[in-house]
């Protein structure tokens, strides 16, 4: 039958009638089938998973595969640094010469490079594209209620949910041994970042798809994955996010003005991170934000409607966003309450130039702040209910509110015991980002219910650790001979 074509519900002799039913398949729906059988193609996706593992086996995870043509460390951060702003490269590099973690968070693409020697399944999902232990945190919904989730987005592509998990195993190495953590305690956050990973698809993949859908990572998530000895830390990450709004940060930021309409406030230089720009700039960024409400669901506009623009500031946010260009917008209500929007450039991802060696398809982006924020409604389950995107001087960027109640557990000041409770923790947390995507039927068939995917990430993610060590050693090198400058200790 073409699923295409109509069929007349109830008509004698129709393909309807043969399929064992009066309602026609309906295209972007599934296919009609018995309840539990998953599909209707004769193959459920769990056995479509398990089959992937004879060209794919598991235990082929195990190793990085670097290219010859790997460009060394200190060439992928210069390449890295074309189109940013030039004045802030040295701030870039002294991020990411504090420690090989920092480092492994400034080189997304460098990774992705090394990443398309490696084993994939051809399962697409939407990723995260640098989904290191640091880009996890919590955040307020629209209410004002924490959650805790993925939440940078500035790499999301549709691509091999094998390079988040990599990505994400090899950080939680890296963040043990910087603590000082022993090698043993390193590999166990790593295993256990990924059998919370396929434990949590399994799960997902056993729910109702509604329920699997709506999961959210709370304190039943937390106790799924027995991160019992991470509860005090997330109580006091948590107690801190709650006071990191817009108007505490104004509060700190900003400063009374008098203006025509009797009274405002404007931003006050903090250089190098928070500086006041010229005012035809800022008039640009201001004036970009009447496309980025064309871009916001309309039932915010009204809110919108009740703030007015007052300033503008440039502020370094990041690490590897170090040099994108990103600007603050303070806006303030009726009674002078103050709302900050952040207005943060969006550049192409840095793994699309290696999705094709990998064998995914990589369509025309369009606006890159599109793409940024769609990828991320994608993957959480509560987003930002002010994103949107704008254009400002022809560059792509995204808009989102800044400082709502956003808290971050730092990965690299953890305790041993706590290690691999992060690591099952954001291991859970982004099975449930993939599962959006990609069918957690079909993902969790793949990765099956014993312990051979855990272990050979876990080997990859300390060879990928040692590697990118090496590669931090190299960095320090050329700051020390002069080959780059860096500007280390902001």
């Amino acid at each position: 039958m073409d699923e295409n074509r109509a069929v007349v519900p109830g008509k004698r002799g129709t393909d309807t009638e043969a399929e064992g039913g009066r309602v026609p398949h309906v295209p972007g729906f599934a296919r009609r089938a018995s309840a539990g059988t998953g599909t209707g193609s004769g193959t459920s996706p769990k056995e479509q998973g398990k089959r992937l593992r004879e060209p794919v086996p598991r235990s082929s995870h195990d190793r990085p595969a670097l290219a010859a043509d790997r460009p060394d460390a200190v060439r992928a951060v210069e390449e890295s640094n074309r189109g940013r702003v030039p004045e802030l490269a040295p701030l870039r590099v002294g991020r990411m010469a504090a420690s090989p973690f920092a480092f492994l968070r400034g080189s997304a693409g460098l990774m992705a490079h090394d990443l398309v020697g490696t084993p994939v399944t051809g399962i697409a999902a939407q990723i995260c594209g640098d989904a290191h232990a640091a880009n996890f945190g919590l955040y307020g919904d629209a209410r004002g209620r924490l959650v805790m989730d993925l939440n940078d987005f500035d790499e999301t592509v549709v691509g091999p949910w094998e390079w988040d998990l990599k990505r994400l195993a090899t950080s939680l190495v890296l963040a043990g041994r910087e603590v000082g953590a022993d090698e043993d305690t390193c590999r166990a956050a790593a295993f256990d970042t990924v059998g919370a990973y396929r434990r949590t698809m399994r799960l997902l993949a056993r729910l109702p798809a509604h329920d699997a859908w709506n999961a959210i990572a709370d304190e039943e998530l937390v106790s799924h994955t027995d991160a019992r000895d991470l509860i005090g830390t997330l109580e006091r990450v948590s107690a801190k996010a709650r006071n990191n709004t817009s108007a505490r940060f104004a509060a700190r930021s900003t400063e009374a003005v008098a203006d025509a309409e009797g009274g405002g406030r404007r931003f006050v230089d903090a250089p190098p991170v928070l500086r006041r720009v010229p005012d035809a700039e800022a008039a640009e960024v201001a004036l970009s934000l009447g496309a980025y409400l064309e871009t916001v669901s309309e039932d915010r506009l009204p809110l919108l409607a009740r703030y007015a623009v007052h300033d503008v500031a440039f502020r370094v946010v990041g690490t590897g966003s170090v040099g994108t260009r990103s600007y603050v917008v303070l806006l303030l209500d009726h009674r002078g309450e103050p709302l900050v929007l952040q207005v943060k450039e969006a550049r192409p991802s840095a793994l699309l130039p290696h999705l094709p060696a990998a064998g995914f398809t990589v369509p025309d982006a369009g606006h890159e702040g599109r793409r940024v924020v769609l990828g991320q409604k994608r993957m959480q389950v509560v987003s930002d209910h002010l994103l949107g995107w704008t254009t400002v001087d022809g560059r792509p960027f995204q808009v989102r509110q800044f400082r709502n109640r956003k808290g971050s557990v730092d990965p690299a000041a953890l305790t041993a015991d706590e290690l691999d409770d992060y690591g099952r923790m954001t291991g859970a947390l982004l099975a449930r980002a993939h599962a959006h995507s990609a069918d957690p039927r079909l993902i969790s068939g793949y990765c099956g219910k014993n312990e051979e995917l855990d272990e050979a990430v876990a080997s990859f993610a300390v060879d990928y650790a040692d590697r990118t060590e090496a590669d931090h050693a190299d960095l320090l090198t050329a700051i020390r001979t002069g080959r780059t400058v860096a500007e280390p200790g902001v």
